[in-house]
């Protein structure tokens, strides 16, 4: 079904994804992105990083975030892009093993002053470990097409 921005309401929530993060994904994505040796080198991380072990970097969780909201809310969608991201938090490391999903809750809409033919949803979400402890929390503003454009 594809979503317009009629369709997000204030107060409307989810819950959503299922995703395994593995070591070698955590290293692959540090390497590339931030090589920083607690993201990329295990045996380092076990014996001198804070947390005692390998952990993802913080723009990995993002960007597992964001494959899980594109899966589910996004790929059917009328985003036409966001606008940017608020409150962007990495509370607790995203560690080998741990199985992630997302929770959602539009905390604002309105339409945009400037083209009334889009909308502006805000969203809280919270990435999360089967155990329920957060692991990333942000507000992305996301403009959506009506669709009565």
């Amino acid at each position: 079904m594809t979503t317009y921005f009629e369709d997000r309401s204030e107060g409307d929530t989810d819950r959503f994804g299922s995703y395994h993060v593995t070591e070698a994904e955590i290293v692959e994505f540090a390497t590339t992105y931030d090589p920083q040796w607690f993201h990329t080198d295990p045996v380092r991380a076990e014996s001198a990083s804070i947390y005692g072990r390998l952990i993802a970097s913080g723009w990995h969780t993002a960007a597992m975030t964001m494959r899980m909201l594109v899966d589910h809310r996004l790929r059917d969608a009328k985003a036409l892009g966001a606008l940017g991201v608020d409150d962007l938090r990495w509370p607790n490391p995203v560690f080998p093993g741990e199985t992630l999903s997302v929770e959602t809750e539009v905390v604002e809409t309105r339409r945009s002053e400037g083209a009334p033919e889009r909308g502006i949803v805000r969203t809280d979400v919270r990435t999360v470990d089967d155990t329920d402890e957060t692991k990333l929390e942000m507000t992305p503003i996301v403009l959506y097409a009506s669709r009565e454009a």
